[in-house]
């Protein structure tokens, strides 16, 4: 039986944070928090749990506390969960589900299959933009390229030469699902929006599109 290691970077979340790692379910190996220098009593709720807490004494990112987690985690599968709620830990066996039975090398939590009614329009905006140019640049054929709830396995992590502090290292992951020819699938879940305000410009596709041009540069050259 694979091993499950569920990572959650943490961020002034002492409201949530209780409650994500209680609703995680109980047959998962390992649950590491990695609290990313916050300010609120994020670090000390974990602590009181049955999760494995890692502090960044700073902030340092998403993309850097996912790094910390992968480098202190044991299981064959990682899992990266957000702490704010917006999905739901109860999801996780449907998200390793095809790893586990062999069907895929990292499973994608989608926000795009089934409805979508209740997704803001920047998200259906930026989504739409980013799935096309993932697609044109590394040949990866998925709807929602920027879920960060994902399953991925150890032995392709390991292989993975990740470098973002922050958000892009989602997109950094499938530059690296392009190179390896990983095998994709995308997991219908259930997502909670908060009050949101689109604040999407130009300027950020075009700095999506260094990003991308970047890492086509720089990571799938690279053997």
């Amino acid at each position: 039986m694979d091993r499950v290691s569920v990572i959650i970077p943490s961020f002034n979340v002492e409201k949530s944070i209780k409650e994500v790692i209680n609703r995680i379910p109980e047959d998962i190996f390992e649950i590491i928090v990695v609290d990313d220098g916050s300010k609120d009593n994020t670090g000390k709720i974990a602590k009181k749990t049955r999760a494995k807490v890692v502090t960044h004494e700073v902030n340092c990112g998403k993309g850097r506390a996912m790094r910390t987690g992968i480098s202190n985690s044991k299981g064959d599968i990682i899992v990266f969960l957000d702490a704010d709620l917006q999905h739901k830990p109860e999801d996780i066996p449907s998200l390793i589900e095809p790893i586990q039975n062999g069907r895929a090398d990292i499973t994608i939590g989608s926000r795009l299959i089934g409805d979508i009614s209740n997704m803001p329009i920047q998200r259906k905006i930026t989504n739409f933009s980013s799935t096309a140019l993932i697609r044109l640049f590394f040949g990866v054929k998925i709807l929602d390229t920027q879920s960060g709830y994902r399953a991925i396995k150890r032995e392709f992590l390991e292989k993975m030469n990740l470098e973002s502090n922050r958000y892009n290292i989602e997109t950094e992951v499938l530059a690296y699902v392009g190179k390896f020819h990983m095998r994709v699938e995308e997991v219908p879940i259930e997502t909670i929006y908060g009050d949101e305000k689109s604040h999407f410009k130009m300027r950020d596709i075009i700095k999506f599109i260094y990003l991308l041009f970047y890492l086509k540069l720089n990571k799938m050259r690279k053997k």
